[in-house]
């Protein structure tokens, strides 16, 4: 693996799952691995599980860590590429990647969409530019239309609830929310759940319709009860509407989960990347109950980024 964006920097997402689940078993197997190696961590935006998961992972197989909050711990960074840079911008993209990679033998990066310039989100200009003059391995730790690290933590997950049938059924809810909020996390999971052996179905109001590069053959209806009857698997996630960029659209029904809205799954476990709006999202019922995964998930993403990690630095 030389840099990870998306699953498709993955060859076979079974074996990298199980591989992730034998390293839950034993996180120190490979202390050594990454010994005399360094990973740079920067976040362009605020974090939680993904700052302390990356940086417990990396630990866990030797590295050393650095990370840097952009725009307060560094200089402004300008993204246009040829700007005469006499305003705010102190230092060019360009600039700050090719110095790191002199520090750093792996870069993650965190960048969320703007949602006010679709076609800018949707070419990724942020991540694109930092990995166009990065001379080393980068990974996503979100990007604009992805987060491939909560969806591999996902995969794990699901995989440690295996069903006595052949393929569980999946379902990713959309939730109300706020304020707008991208669609990294909905798009990272529709492709990865593709990817993997599973029924999958998205179910959302009219106008949340998702981009269809990453929708693609899964099911989708508008009709939530419908989607949810007989699902093993609920994911909640809000996201804000792509066609009406970044707009939050009035919805006629009410999509908050709740406990009476799982009676017609299959008992299903209900999971959410966090943070939550509860409440507003899902209820304190649901995600207070014994079939919710949320803080699972949340301990998975130690062992996503850390087989990440792991196959990277095999590669150098």
């Amino acid at each position: 693996m030389k840099q990870f964006i998306s699953v498709k920097d993955v060859t076979n997402l079974n074996e990298l799952v199980n591989e992730a689940l034998a390293l839950k078993e034993n996180p120190f197997a490979f202390e050594t691995l990454g010994k005399g190696k360094t990973i740079g961590l920067v976040f362009l935006n605020s974090s939680l599980r993904t700052r302390m998961s990356s940086q417990k992972a990396a630990q866990n197989l030797g590295m050393e860590v650095m990370v840097l909050n952009a725009g307060q711990d560094a200089w402004n960074w300008e993204f246009e590429e040829g700007a005469i840079m006499n305003g705010t911008t102190v230092e060019h993209i360009k600039d700050a990647a090719r110095v790191l990679s002199e520090y750093c033998d792996i870069i993650g990066i965190r960048c969320f969409a703007g949602l006010k310039n679709k076609e800018e989100d949707i070419q990724e200009k942020t991540l694109s530019l930092f990995m166009k003059y990065a001379t080393v391995p980068v990974v996503s730790l979100e990007s604009a239309t992805l987060h491939p690290l909560q969806s591999l933590a996902d995969c794990i997950t699901i995989a440690e609830h295996p069903l006595a049938k052949p393929k569980p059924k999946v379902v990713l809810t959309w939730a109300p929310h706020i304020k707008s909020i991208p669609h990294a996390v909905a798009n990272s999971f529709s492709e990865w759940m593709q990817a993997s052996d599973v029924d999958f179905v998205i179910t959302h109001p009219k106008g949340y319709e998702l981009d269809e590069k990453y929708t693609q053959n899964a099911v989708v209806t508008t009709n939530q009860e419908e989607a949810l009857k007989d699902a093993d698997f609920v994911y909640v996630k809000n996201w804000s509407s792509f066609t009406d960029y970044g707009q939050v659209l009035p919805t006629e029904e009410e999509w908050m989960l709740t406990p009476e809205k799982l009676t017609v799954t299959n008992s299903a476990k209900i999971m959410h990347c966090l943070p939550v709006r509860r409440n507003v999202e899902v209820s304190d019922a649901v995600l207070d109950s014994e079939n919710s995964l949320i803080y699972e998930q949340a301990k998975n993403r130690i062992y996503s980024a850390q087989v990440v990690f792991k196959k990277i630095l095999e590669q150098l």
